[in-house]
């Protein structure tokens, strides 16, 4: 499985960044959003479709034994290894012509993701993680920050149309009370690798899909990030929340919004 799985991850990587050039390539132009709502502030693109559609025949052509599931599509076919894609994360933004979204591929083995490949292509980023042997971004090996002290902290709160609005504000003034800066990007992938990467100190999200988090999964637990048990909590199957911290915030942010960390 050694060998095969480092061909997959390098064969995976190629594919990405294929999907990362047509995602690109199709971006519309900054301005009003382009694209079709499919809930309140959910948008749907002709990329997410194209995109998603090249990565399933490219998988299916090298790998057909393996699994698929990518968020507009479903789970479209069964195998002991099953990719997860998200062709357009942070689509609200990437409809306007924003940077702040990527293309996100993982690898599951079971229940256990143990690949991640991202491309953030506006920013010319590209993040990469394999089970137990780090994370990366650029080539370059990441950790989650240092950060202790929450008056200096910055952290992501995630929004999506599941949210209740009641219970987003109730986090977002608890955040604040303990002195950290609070972020809404629209992206709630580049938020993770952005935890990963230190450049934020947490994120919480009161529910968000698997295809979202499969492939940054990986790279927080590389990059030694706290997070909570996102699928043993019902992530696999539905919309949940969830939490990943720096390491030294992790005690006072899990108490702050009332959601436990894997212990392990």
């Amino acid at each position: 499985m050694t060998d095969a799985l480092s061909h997959r991850f390098e064969a995976a990587q190629a594919i990405v960044k294929k999907a990362a050039e047509m995602a690109m390539a199709m971006r519309p132009a900054p301005g009003g959003p382009q694209g079709f709502l499919k809930h309140a502030q959910d948008w749907l693109t002709e990329t997410d479709g194209k995109v998603e559609a090249f990565i399933s025949q490219e998988i299916k052509n090298l790998f057909p034994e393996d699994g698929f599931q990518g968020e507009e599509e479903g789970q479209t076919r069964t195998g002991a290894l099953r990719w997860v894609v998200d062709p357009i994360d942070g689509t609200s933004n990437y409809a306007r012509g924003r940077n702040r979204w990527c293309v996100s591929l993982g690898l599951m083995e079971g229940n256990t993701p143990i690949l991640g490949i991202i491309a953030a292509p506006p920013v010319q980023e590209f993040y990469t993680a394999r089970l137990g042997q780090g994370a990366f971004m650029n080539g370059q090996r990441i950790h989650a920050s240092p950060v202790t002290d929450p008056k200096i902290a910055m952290v992501e709160l995630g929004w999506s149309h599941v949210s209740k609005r009641e219970e987003f504000l109730k986090h977002a003034n608890a955040i604040l009370e303990t002195g950290a800066m609070i972020r809404t990007l629209g992206s709630g992938t580049m938020s993770l690798v952005d935890v990963a990467s230190g450049r934020l100190d947490g994120h919480f999200e009161m529910a968000i899909n698997l295809w979202d988090v499969a492939a940054a999964l990986v790279l927080l637990q590389e990059a030694g990030a706290k997070v909570s048990p996102f699928l043993e909590d019902g992530g696999l199957h539905q919309p949940t929340p969830l939490l990943t911290t720096a390491p030294g915030l992790a005690d006072l942010l899990s108490k702050t919004v009332n959601m436990p960390l894997r212990t392990a």
